[in-house]
């Protein structure tokens, strides 16, 4: 198993001023992605969240949420940690922490999805050295990818809509069934939507390792 990338934090330095207001880079039927950050002592308005999320945070950081009615829950998270966030009540959220930081958070709007029989070229299955599934509900399915210098991947398919987040800078050829070729390059923070199946090998063309999380979306599925 290739180690965690100690460069993160430093690559997330660099993605947005702190304080930046939220941008949604994407806003559709199935999913809305919220691209926030915080500086220290920064408290929210009072608010609630009425759909489920999965948070990917971009930093290191320390979050205190204060609810109506008195009771508090503190966040420690870490750059690149992933988790799921349930629909919750009124709160406050606060940066208790020294420094500022930024979040990617992926609103599930569908409360549910079909069954998934993933196929037998599902990443996990044919490339577990690239592809780890990070926790799975019945909305969604995280996976972490992760690739080593000039490491390639055989055939797989992607079968559900995704948002794809980069915690690194990516460049990739991508090889189709047909053998036909393409080069992919995505930033360090870049979030993407991929509403289709897709059926490829890939090969990290650059001597950098990179890390991306992938948010597949169950609610989407009408059953495979």
């Amino acid at each position: 198993m290739l180690p965690a990338y100690t460069s993160l934090t430093l690559a997330f330095a660099a993605l947005a001023a702190p304080a930046d207001p939220p941008r949604i880079p994407v806003d559709n039927d199935q999913v809305r992605v919220i691209r926030a950050s915080d500086i220290p002592g920064q408290k929210s308005a009072l608010h609630k969240h009425d759909v489920n999320r999965v948070m990917i945070h971009l930093d290191q950081g320390y979050m205190r949420l204060a609810f109506q009615g008195g009771s508090v829950k503190e966040v420690r998270f870490r750059a690149g940690e992933v988790r799921w966030d349930p629909a919750d009540g009124l709160h406050t959220s606060e940066n208790a922490g020294p420094t500022p930081f930024h979040i990617v958070e992926v609103e599930i709007k569908k409360p549910q999805g079909s069954p998934v029989r993933f196929s037998a070229q599902d990443p996990p299955r044919t490339d577990p050295k690239h592809y780890r599934v990070e926790f799975e509900n019945d909305q969604v399915r995280v996976l972490r990818v992760r690739y080593g210098p000039r490491e390639a991947a055989p055939l797989h398919e992607h079968a559900l809509p995704r948002i794809t987040v980069n915690l690194t800078e990516q460049t990739v050829r991508l090889t189709l069934p047909d053998g036909s070729q393409s080069d992919l390059h995505r930033a360090a923070g870049e979030i993407v939507y991929a509403g289709t199946a897709a059926r490829h090998s890939e090969v990290n063309v650059t001597d950098q390792p990179f890390e991306v999380v992938m948010v597949e979306l169950k609610t989407a599925a009408g059953g495979r």
